[in-house]
Formats: C-alpha cells, sequence, structure tokens
C-alpha cells in the first residue's frame, strides 16, 4: 500500500510507503475498543451495559498503547494509540465526576434550568476536548497539524459522483449545501416524531439563544475528540480512505445507543456525517467547516430539547 499525506499547510507532502496489513488492522481494533461496541454488544447479550464496562476498556486502551510502544513493526501508530487513551481516560474521569453527589446536587434535578443542566454536560465535554487538544499540541507541535485553525474556506473539493460533486467545484459552495441538507434529516424526522405544537415552539423559543450556543460547543468538543485527534495521527500511517472509515465507525458507533435517534438509523445518520465532516476537515486543513456543518443540525437536535424541556 503506497499513501501520500494529506497537503500541509507548509506545502510539503510525505510519502509513507507500508505493506504491513497488521498496523491497519490493529488501528481498527485499538478504536473498536473504545468504542461504543462492547456497550452495544453487551446491551443485546444480557440486556445491559454492565457498569464495569468503561474500566474494562480503559484497560484495553492502556495495554493497546503498552502494545504499540513495545512493538517497533507498529510503533508508527503511538500518536493515535496514546490520543486514543488521553480521549477515553478524560471520558471515565467525566463520568465520575458527573455522577459524584456534589455534581448531582448542581447541574441534575427537577429544578435545575435547562441553561444549568446542559452547562453541567458541556463543562465536563469540554475536559475531554481540552484533554485531546493538549496532547496532540505536544505531540505535534503546531495546532495547524491537528486542524485547530480556521482553514482553507474555498479550497478545492474532490468529486464525490454518488453526491453530484464534479471536478472543480469548491468547498466554499459545497459547505453550505452540506450543512442545509445535514440539518433538514435531522429536522424532518425529528418533527414528524416529535410534533410539536405551535404554542409549544412559541414556549420554547426563548430558550433558541441557549440552545445554539450548546450546539455550538457540542460541534467544537465532537470534531476535536472524535475527528481532529485521529485524523491528525492516522491517514499518513495507514492512508485516508483507512483513517476516514475508523473516524466514521467510531462515530456511528458512538450515536447506536445514545444517539437522536439511536438504533441502525442513527448509526448510518451519523456514520454519513461523519463522512462529509472528516471529508472537510482533511480537505480543508482546518476546523471552520467541520463545525459549522456539525453546528447546523446540533442546533436543530438542541431546540427539540428545549421544546422537550417546556413540555
Amino acid at each position: 500500500m503506497i499513501e501520500t499525506k494529506p497537503q500541509s499547510d507548509t506545502g510539503n507532502s510525505t510519502p509513507v510507503k507500508s505493506k504491513d496489513i497488521v498496523i491497519p488492522i490493529l488501528a481498527w481494533v485499538g478504536m473498536l475498543i473504545i468504542s461504543s461496541l462492547p456497550d452495544i454488544l453487551s446491551q443485546y447479550l444480557i440486556g445491559q451495559v454492565p457498569p464495569w464496562i468503561d474500566q474494562v476498556k480503559l484497560a484495553g486502551s492502556v495495554l493497546f498503547l503498552g502494545i504499540v510502544l513495545a512493538w517497533k513493526r507498529i510503533r508508527p501508530l503511538w500518536q493515535y494509540a496514546l490520543v486514543l487513551l488521553v480521549f477515553f481516560l478524560t471520558y471515565v474521569v467525566k463520568q465520575w465526576i458527573g455522577q459524584t453527589s456534589w455534581w448531582q446536587d448542581r447541574f441534575s434535578g427537577e429544578d435545575v434550568s435547562f441553561f444549568v443542566g446542559f452547562l453541567g454536560i458541556f463543562i465536563l465535554d469540554f475536559m475531554i476536548a481540552a484533554a485531546v487538544i493538549a496532547v496532540l499540541w505536544v505531540m505535534k507541535k503546531r495546532r495547524q497539524e491537528f486542524f485547530l485553525t480556521r482553514g482553507q474556506l474555498d479550497a478545492p473539493i474532490r468529486p464525490v459522483r454518488w453526491l453530484g460533486i464534479r471536478e472543480g467545484e469548491s468547498w466554499r459552495t459545497f459547505g453550505w449545501i452540506f450543512a442545509v441538507i445535514a440539518s433538514l434529516l435531522v429536522a424532518i424526522p425529528t418533527l414528524l416524531v416529535m410534533r410539536p405544537t405551535l404554542e409549544t415552539i412559541l414556549l420554547a423559543l426563548p430558550l433558541l439563544p441557549v440552545a445554539l450556543l450548546f450546539a455550538a460547543i457540542n460541534a467544537f468538543n465532537e470534531e476535536i475528540y472524535f475527528r481532529a485527534s485521529l485524523l491528525s495521527t492516522l491517514p499518513e500511517i495507514i492512508g485516508r480512505s483507512q483513517a476516514m472509515l475508523i473516524t466514521i465507525t467510531l462515530f456511528g458507533l458512538a450515536h447506536y445507543l445514545y444517539g437522536s435517534p439511536p438504533g441502525v438509523v442513527g448509526f448510518l445518520m451519523t456514520g454519513f456525517l461523519a463522512f462529509l465532516l472528516g471529508k472537510s476537515m482533511l480537505e480543508t486543513r482546518g476546523l471552520t467547516w467541520p463545525w459549522f456543518i456539525h453546528f447546523l443540525p446540533d442546533a436543530v437536535v438542541f431546540f427539540s430539547y428545549a421544546v422537550v424541556f417546556v413540555q
């Protein structure tokens, strides 16, 4: 397999040659260890997700990093393995903090406002994004190397026939198109399921600025730890296509049990969204378009939460 590193901000391109199939296989294994796949299998096999499963995943990610560092043949995966460990370790810490009585007393309960309830969630969620940014910055030295930059908004977009994208098209056009389509794909089924009345929507309108704020934060956080983390450490090792498939699968699995909607539909919808987001990140070399394409459908989701809240 011969792969070429995506064009960087410095304009350099470094060919990476590898015929070792073990490296991509283990890259998949490392992702699946921390993914929601063990949760999904547990749910279907024993009817519940055991409370100790996160500890098993964490131990698995530590073991994965240890094997990568000890085995010279797969050592090129060390940055990927380290960022997976930091991502999941911080996630476990987040879960522990969120379950403490101190945190619950301040950010949970029926008397907590819409703003305060989600504020508690996103304080902890940003902790994960911040930890991933920190480890990527230490490893990569420059934020441009892990897409923490505006990027080239009018970058050319690689043709995709089944999406109607032809040679010579630009992200300045398709970024808007994808963002609107993604938001409609979320809005239409949401409206059909919820069937909110006009009165309920009007009651929820004062919460719209809060919903937009949290949609913006959520889009940023998830682009950092679901995409920038993997797409800055994997493509030059296993190739763009394999790296994209891994990010798509991780994002889709994360929404299988806990997404909106859950199940196969949620997996397919978020997997398709992950394809668009990863494509935009790699081709524009920045965070702006993936963040915006992610933000619009999230705005629909969080406003739907506001509608449920006022009900």
